[in-house]
This record gives structure tokens, C-alpha cells and sequence, in this order.
């Protein structure tokens, strides 16, 4: 009651037409999760039902599918490695782990088979490649505090998930419905959907815990899915036996409380640069003096009432643009020492010279005198009178 390995990956056209009866997975497209065998080719003398594998009957198995033979929805065996396998009713089931290693024959002692050899046998296959584009959005805004901000922000997120099933017996046992001979992702999703979302929020709490600055979050894809992996794998593992794999952010918004926040601390961080408030100033006073030129009752009028209001308010504006401007000149660097001036001489030749010696004939320059504050006139770094230095 179970399948024999006919040959493995290297099947050639000549020797898979040795039999007449051979079962492939129906079409399995990016979404599919589980669908039947179909007969492909058929002998002569074949009796039963469509679909149904009899005795003898060859079944092919593609890369990164799982195969499951099963009777009465029970599986009486299966395999996780690509190739041609025989049905043979009279054997035990040889179980190809594939790469699951033992962990597929602990789910298959739950869920085999307990009876008789069976009158009628169906093949199954799930897909084991990563199923990707599963859409998700969030219903309603997700609280972040936000430690820079310092405010519980609300924001939307819009992207897609991929998961992939790592127990296939386990998955068929629980997530897909009885009598469904094909599933595509879609048709389950709503339960893990809702799932999903809740890892969704505890995940993000836990990036705002981490002191992720919310801004961030849409360049945190990556993290995301590792959050969303040890908050919901174990469970869905254990319980459906499959994981997140990825999960991919499309869209990140703030609600409209929110964004006033964040703008309102945005146009505060720059308030604070003192060239920015005084430009601001400067601007204001500007605008006004375009918009008294425009008066519909004439500039002059314009201009006479915003003299008024100048007059009014011109101890406000110039005490800010004075804080404004020596804010700037505290902050701005102290200028460089200007380079010492040297005072020029005429040497004994005739040439005029700048330095220490003489361009012409290499003569030192003369010793400069000094008057020190006793009235002694000197020409060495002291007063030779009272000691005092030079200045």
C-alpha cells in the first residue's frame, strides 16, 4: 500500500513511455497551494474512475512539489523527491523524506492510513516553492510612539507577504479544505490574513520599542519580516506548517493627526537655526510690502496702513532679527589672526628689503629701536634701563 521509486530526476521520453498509465500534477501556477494528479496518458484497457490511481500506476513528480497518495483522505504515502514512482498496493509505504528529513515521518504518524489495502487511491500535490504576492493592508492605523517625536503616531501600512510551506503533510492535514481538489492561496487566506495583520502591529511595537524612528519603517522591509518571523512562525509552523518568508512594504502613510505632528516638529527642528527664523522674518516683511503694492484701494493706501502696522510691531520684528543676528555671530567661526605686517628697510647698499637679510649683499637687517614706557630708547627684546620687555 504504497509507491516504489521507478527511477529518479533523469527520466528520458523513451523510458517514461515504457508505461501507459502515468499521473502529473494538474496546473500549479504561482498562487496554487494544492492541487489533484491528472492522467496524462492512459492505457487501453484501463477501468474506473477519471483521475483515480489504480495499481501499477505511475505517478511524476516535478521539482519542489510534494507528492501525496491518498485514500479516503488519509495518506497511505507520499514523496519529497523528484521522479517516477510506481503505486504498488501490496508494499508498505516507503515514505521519501527528501530533504524534511524525520520530521515528515512524525506528522505521517498522525495522519496515515489504518486500514485495509484500498479499493481506489487519488494523488495529490502541494506546491513547495515560496508563494509570493499574498496582498495585505492595514484596516485601520497602527499606533508608534515615537521617541524623537515624542507623540503616539498612527500609520497605515500596504504591501505583500510570501510564505512557504516546510511540513506539507502538516499543511494538508490542516489548511486545506476537505474535498477541495484545488487550492489557490486566495481561497484560505482570510484567517491568515487576519493573523498576519495582528503579527502586523505587534511587530511594529516592537520596532517603536526598538527605537526605530518612524520615518523609517518603510526602509525596514527586512527587519519587518524578521519581526513578523518570531512573532508568527512557531505558531503557523507548528499549527498549518508553514513560515513567513519575506514581507515587502509598498506604502507607508501617517493619518492626518499625525502628519500635523510630525510637520508641526519638522517646521520646529528648523525654526531653531536662527539664519532660517531671521530668512523667515526678512520674507514676511517682503510679502507685505507685494501685497501693500497690490491694494486694491491702492498702493499708497497699502503702504500707509502697513507703515502702521511697521510702526506697531517694529520693536518685535527688530528685537528678533537682533537675537536672530547675534545668534549667527556666535555660531559663526572667530575669524583668522591677520598675518603680521613687515615693516620694510633700506640696506647700506641701497636695496630695499622686507626680510631679515639683504636680497643685494646678504647684510642682517639693522636692529629695530624702541622707546619703552620710561623713555629709554632700546633695540634688544628688554629695556636696558628698567628691564621691562619689548612691547
Amino acid at each position: 500500500m504504497g509507491i516504489i521509486r521507478a527511477i529518479g530526476r533523469a527520466v528520458s521520453g523513451g523510458f517514461s513511455d515504457q508505461w501507459l498509465e502515468v499521473f502529473e500534477a494538474d496546473d500549479m501556477g504561482g498562487q496554487t497551494v494544492f492541487t489533484r494528479g491528472v492522467l496524462v496518458r492512459q492505457g487501453q484497457n484501463r477501468k474506473g474512475t477519471d483521475d483515480t490511481v489504480s495499481n501499477g500506476s505511475v505517478i511524476h513528480v516535478y521539482d519542489n512539489q510534494f507528492m501525496l497518495l491518498v485514500d479516503g483522505g488519509k495518506v497511505v504515502d507520499y514523496t519529497a523527491e523528484p521522479g517516477y514512482y510506481r503505486v504498488d498496493n501490496s508494499s508498505m509505504p516507503s515514505l521519501f523524506n527528501g530533504e524534511f528529513g524525520e520530521t515528515l515521518k512524525e506528522s505521517f504518524g498522525r495522519i496515515r492510513f489504518g486500514g485495509q489495502t484500498p479499493g481506489k487511491q487519488k494523488v495529490f500535490f502541494i506546491n513547495l516553492q515560496e508563494i509570493k504576492g499574498i496582498k495585505f493592508g492595514t484596516r485601520q492605523p497602527v499606533n508608534y510612539y515615537d521617541a524623537f517625536y515624542n507623540a503616539e503616531l498612527f500609520l497605515r501600512a500596504h504591501g505583500t507577504y510570501s510564505v512557504k510551506i516546510v511540513n506539507p503533510l502538516q499543511f494538508y492535514a490542516e489548511a486545506i479544505p476537505r474535498n477541495k481538489d484545488h487550492v489557490e492561496m486566495a481561497e484560505i487566506n482570510e484567517q491568515y490574513l487576519s493573523e498576519f495583520l495582528e503579527a502586523l502591529q505587534s511587530a511594529v511595537n516592537q520596532m517603536s520599542a526598538d527605537g526605530i524612528r518612524i520615518s523609517f519603517v518603510s526602509g525596514k522591509a527586512r527587519e519587518l519580516g524578521r519581526y513578523m518571523s518570531n512573532v508568527l512562525d512557531e505558531e503557523w509552523n507548528r499549527a498549518r506548517g508553514m513560515e513567513i518568508q519575506a514581507v515587502g512594504l509598498a506604502s507607508v502613510s501617517y493619518d492626518e493627526a499625525s502628519q500635523k505632528l510630525i510637520n508641526m516638529r519638522n517646521e520646529g527642528a528648523m525654526l531653531s537655526d536662527p539664519g532660517v527664523r531671521e530668512g523667515y522674518v526678512q520674507g514676511a516683511v517682503a510679502r507685505g510690502l507685494e501685497a501693500a503694492g497690490s491694494n486694491t484701494n491702492g498702493a499708497m493706501a497699502g503702504f500707509m496702513g502697513m507703515g502702521m502696522g511697521m510702526n506697531a510691531g517694529s520693536s518685535v520684528l527688530g528685537a528678533a532679527s537682533a537675537a536672530n543676528l547675534a545668534q549667527m555671530q556666535q555660531q559663526a567661526p572667530a575669524p583668522a589672526a591677520p598675518a603680521a605686517r613687515q615693516t620694510g628697510w633700506t640696506c647700506v647698499c641701497g636695496t630695499a628689503n622686507t626680510g631679515k637679510f639683504c636680497g643685494e649683499c646678504g647684510r642682517p637687517a639693522p636692529a629695530r629701536e624702541w622707546t619703552c614706557t620710561c623713555g629709554t630708547a632700546n633695540t634688544g627684546k628688554f629695556c636696558s634701563e628698567c628691564g621691562r620687555p619689548r612691547p
